[in-house]
């Protein structure tokens, strides 16, 4: 089983990506988390192999809380999710240590990267940044 922690403030985005993830049956969401702060005080509890981490949150944005979770758990493997991926979130998520980034929506493109973290790769392809 590979387990997925899913950072996103939106509940219907989590419920989403949660449905489509565990349509694989060797992938299980072992929690939620609705913004930063709350990322913190439970990713350990969790210990996920992959870190699904939406960009855009109130209080923290994902690069902010990638940047602690990765200081506390240096091999941690995070995927920055959001609406608008760009070169300029790559470059900053490279530069953080986040192993990969897509679009929230284009649930191909996660599926192929979180596939692609759990190999021990990085995932920033053309297709997952315009």
């Amino acid at each position: 089983m590979f387990r997925i922690f899913i950072v996103d403030d939106s509940a219907e985005a989590r419920a989403g990506i949660k449905a489509a993830l565990e349509q694989r049956s060797e992938w299980v969401v072992v929690g939620e988390a609705c913004n930063g702060r709350h990322a913190l005080e439970t990713f350990l509890d969790h210990a996920p192999h992959v870190t699904l981490m939406d960009f855009w949150m109130p209080e923290m944005n994902g690069l902010q809380v990638a940047r602690h979770l990765i200081r506390r758990r240096p091999h941690a493997l995070i995927l920055m999710i959001t609406t608008d991926p760009s070169r300029q979130l790559e470059k900053e998520a490279r530069k953080a240590g986040i192993k990969g980034l897509c679009g929230k929506s284009h649930l191909p493109c996660l599926f192929t990267a979180i596939e692609t973290l759990m190999e021990g790769r990085t995932y920033f392809s053309e297709d997952a940044v315009a």
